[in-house]
């Protein structure tokens, strides 16, 4: 579980898909263009980071996942959606502002500071990532088991 209940949710957006399966916590970045406004445009999508350009993040930051995103055999079994699972290929809610609990923390982050992201999507301090904008603002450190809670601010 990368994600606790007590969160806050200020802006949250249902218009990107996600081709690979990922657990929910992590930061996702643009992976296509997409058309616009168009809600249903299967061409808009997310991925997480995966390389970094001469000091920028390959991708522009959209979003923290809320979601499990699965890859079942539908035939066999049906999703959970109690556990908030999304099929690979579907849409994901993703957050842009709020605040979240998580454990996909990387590193030591100290209450205040900055909160950017490395390549395996999760969170980390400014002193851990190299070159990923700023995406938020730590509220604490990581308590006993990991988690941390953060703000999220994406404009």
């Amino acid at each position: 579980m990368a994600l606790r209940p007590d969160r806050v949710e200020h802006l949250t957006d249902l218009s990107f898909f996600m081709n690979a399966t990922a657990e929910r916590g992590i930061l996702v970045i643009q992976d296509g263009g997409g058309s616009g406004a168009a809600m249903d445009d299967s061409s808009a999508t997310v991925k997480k980071a995966s390389a970094w350009g001469a000091d920028v993040v390959s991708g522009a930051p959209v979003g923290l996942l809320l979601n499990d995103v699965v890859n079942l055999d539908l035939t066999r079994q049906h999703i959970n959606y109690a556990k908030d699972e999304m099929q690979q290929g579907g849409k994901v809610l993703l957050l842009r502002r709020g605040t979240v609990v998580t454990d996909q923390v990387s590193g030591t982050p100290a209450a205040g500071e900055k909160a950017h992201f490395v390549l395996t999507g999760q969170l980390a301090a400014a002193s851990d990532s190299s070159a990923s904008p700023q995406v938020g603002r730590f509220l604490s450190s990581k308590d006993a088991d990991g988690y941390a809670k953060v703000e999220i601010n994406i404009i």
